[in-house]
């Protein structure tokens, strides 16, 4: 009879189960993407999709189910009926006692929306330092992409991590500078409205060059306002940004963001830089169940450089700290993005969401690392170029599905991204216009088609994602220097499963562990003719680690991680060149801090240390040039509703190896920025300061190998572009 009780008794509880079907909204009755929905009771978790709705499954009637979404009220209301649930949340200042740690697979997500509520971005530069150690340089005028550094990696401009903007990439693969060149500069600062990182190669929907980590950039869909600024400073710097909205009702929105930028910088050679950005959105809701938009934009940039210092010429008293050896370095660049999103909410299982887009891409650098070294009368300046069309789509199929107690979130998506560069070139030239050799030209077609499966099965506490993606690519090159027709192919698959534990023990710790493959493609002139090179060398890392709020006003987040390398493989495009570094392996540990002293005062640090090496050298030389150690980054930023902000922010990068036996080092540098705004109305005034206490600093560091004009030998030493002395810019903006 107990047992016959039991099942009748579990029968009814299932009867009464079942999934609520909700809609999360604002004030203004538009959708609230990522609000997290829990039940008290049976501590299911779901997430608001992009038209808002969620599906919390098990769910009786009498439940309390919480809403909680960054910078609104927690809402919580009683489950009463099978029907549609909508929940408006209220708007407020934000607050670091209402974030709630979710089960979540990408454990950053909740600092990367913290940062965002607490110190919006405001320049270019600054995009990419979101991503708590990662640190970024700049060593050729400003028009060119920065260096990156994350995890042990020296990534160049883009190697070992995946950048996209609205789903769109932003890394060029075979670029005529290096592997996954990713130029950030078409994107203007005022029209991101959420970022999202992570670290690991852990996540099926982000593949090549996802090693070290992946930064994804959403811009707004509707300005709360339009307006216009003006900023100017030091070294003639002039900035204006125009925002309008052209459309602004509950169902359509379009704006346009236009951007100048023009300096002459801090070095005795004037840059005479100047970037040009313009952009336009518009976003639909066609339906309760559809959502579109379409963006465009357009950059322009020009800029000259004093390039990479070297330490003797400034020894000898040749040149000053900002004097350069050849002031004819430079280059023009431009970018041109169309791009199309659609969400179809199919039922209230599932979605699909797909996204196409084109890129028409010119780039042209003039560069001179080795003066005189390879031809003492001429010089050794070299240009690089390419013009590029980048095409392309991914759709993604989202079901949410029951399985007992347990609910599944699954995914598929498909995609293919298509790149054909014509006249890559690299060329030895004389003062931007005499072409003195050519070492590489030709043309470069590159496929990349994907597919992958992913499954977040939610279980009590526990979430498990596991996933498989699987990329193949044809690369294919035109020799346009042979005398005779030369057409080379080469194509490759690879396949990279991921599997991560989530456990959430309640709203205010979580812990993980993460394992998972990634890779990154080297360049098709290389693997199309050297066949003894590694096409698509795999990464393996893992991770582990915890999010955690001790206290209602302070979040930490902490890992302990691995990486393995098969083969690195670097494309040198300066020298046309492989550098191979073999097999390497990367670990550390990552520590995050967000901390509210009050109502209006928070704390922010980040701190990561690595140990980076190669695996197949002696101990002595298996240092990984330029891969950072000890990096720190944090500040105080104040926000009041008198009107005033400020943010007083510091970032550290240590000393560290820069050659193979460490018997060169990169010297290590601390800077300290001060940004203060007051609002008054309409009108917010700002100012900015770089470097306030002018600390003599190497933004960028290289050991090469150089001759000056009449030296006798080559030496190898530390070249360098120096950092911003104190810099102080004025801005004022006007909304309405």
């Amino acid at each position: 009879m107990k047992a016959l009780f039991l099942i009748c008794l579990l029968y009814a509880y299932k009867a009464q189960s079942q999934n609520a079907v909700g809609k999360i909204l604002d004030e203004a009755g538009l959708p609230l993407q990522g609000a997290t929905v829990v039940n008290l009771r049976s501590d299911a978790h779901a997430h608001a999709n992009e038209v808002g709705y969620f599906i919390l499954p098990n769910t009786i009637v009498g439940d309390s189910i919480k809403v909680s979404h960054i910078s609104y009220q927690t809402s919580v209301f009683v489950y009463t009926t099978g029907s549609q649930n909508n929940i408006r949340l209220i708007k407020t200042e934000f607050q670091l006692s209402e974030v709630v740690v979710n089960s979540n697979a990408r454990h950053l997500n909740i600092i990367s929306a913290i940062d965002t509520k607490i110190n919006p971005v405001n320049s270019s530069q600054e995009l990419l330092r979101r991503v708590p150690g990662l640190f970024i340089g700049q060593h050729a005028g400003g028009g060119k992409a920065e260096q990156i550094f994350l995890r042990g990696f020296d990534i160049d401009h883009g190697t070992d991590i995946n950048i996209t903007v609205d789903g769109m990439p932003v890394n060029m693969v075979s670029h005529a500078h290096g592997q996954g060149y990713a130029d950030l500069h078409f994107l203007i600062p005022e029209t991101v409205d959420k970022i999202d990182f992570d670290k690991g190669p852990y996540y099926a929907d982000h593949g090549n060059m996802a090693t070290a980590g992946y930064v994804a950039f959403k811009t707004k869909d509707r300005l709360d306002n339009s307006s216009l600024t003006v900023e100017a400073g030091k070294f003639n710097t002039l900035r204006t940004l125009g925002m309008f909205n052209l459309l602004n009702t509950q169902k359509q929105t379009a704006y346009i963001a236009t951007e100048y930028l023009s300096t002459d910088g801090y070095f005795q050679s004037p840059q005479n830089f100047y970037r040009l950005n313009i952009m336009g959105k518009y976003a639909a809701t066609l339906s309760d169940n559809n959502n579109i938009s379409v963006s465009f934009s357009h950059l322009a940039s020009k800029w000259n450089a004093s390039g990479q210092v070297p330490e003797r010429a400034v020894a000898a008293g040749l040149i000053t700290r900002f004097g350069s050896i050849d002031n004819t370095e430079g280059g023009y660049t431009s970018r041109t993005n169309f791009n199309l999103q659609h969400f179809h909410r199919i039922d209230n299982n599932t979605s699909i969401k797909s996204n196409l887009f084109y890129t028409k891409y010119s780039f042209e650098l003039y560069s001179n690392f080795t003066f005189f070294l390879n031809n003492p009368i001429n010089g050794d300046q070299i240009r690089q170029k390419e013009n590029r069309d980048l095409a392309g789509f991914e759709s993604v199929v989202s079901k949410q599905m029951n399985w007992g107690n347990a609910s599944i979130n699954w995914q598929t998506g498909l995609g293919l991204r298509y790149d054909m560069a014509e006249d890559v070139e690299l060329s030895r030239t004389l003062n931007r216009k005499e072409v003195m050799e050519s070492l590489n030209l030709g043309n470069i077609n590159e496929a990349n088609v994907f597919a992958y499966s992913s499954a977040e099965i939610r279980l009590g506490k526990w979430l498990i994602n596991s996933a498989l993606r699987v990329d193949n690519f044809k690369f294919d090159y035109a020799d346009q220097l042979t005398p005779t027709y030369q057409n080379s192919s080469v194509s490759k698959s690879i396949v990279s499963p991921k599997l991560n534990f989530i456990y959430t023990k309640n709203s205010n710790l979580q812990c993980f562990l993460k394992l998972g493959k990634g890779f990154h493609s080297n360049d098709t002139r290389v693997i199309t003719t050297q066949t003894n090179r590694s096409i698509l060398p795999a990464a393996y890392g893992a991770d582990a680690g915890t999010t955690w709020k001790p206290f209602k006003n302070l979040v930490v987040n902490s890992a302990l991680w691995y990486l393995f390398l098969q083969e690195e493989f670097i494309y040198v495009g300066d020298e046309a060149i492989v550098e191979p570094s073999g097999k390497t392996e990367r670990n550390g540990m990552d520590l995050g801090v967000r901390w509210q002293l009050n109502k209006y005062i928070f704390l922010n640090s980040d701190f990561t240390y690595t140990f980076s090496k190669t695996i197949e050298e002696d101990k002595a030389n298996n240092y990984l040039p330029l891969a950072p150690r000890a990096t720190f980054a944090g500040g105080i930023i104040i926000n009041t509703p008198s009107g005033f902000a400020g943010a007083l922010k510091t970032r550290h990068l240590g000393n560290r190896a820069a050659n193979e036996d460490n018997s060169i080092v990169a010297k290590g540098y601390t800077i300290t920025d001060l940004n203060l705004n007051y609002s008054w109305k309409k009108i917010i005034i700002g100012a900015a300061m770089e470097n306030i206490f002018n600390a003599k600093w190497k933004e960028t560091q290289f050991a090469t190998e150089s001759r000056l004009l009449n030296e006798p030998q080559p030496r190898t030493e530390i070249h360098s572009t120096p950092g911003t002395p104190f810099n102080f810019r004025g801005t004022i903006t006007f909304n309405f």
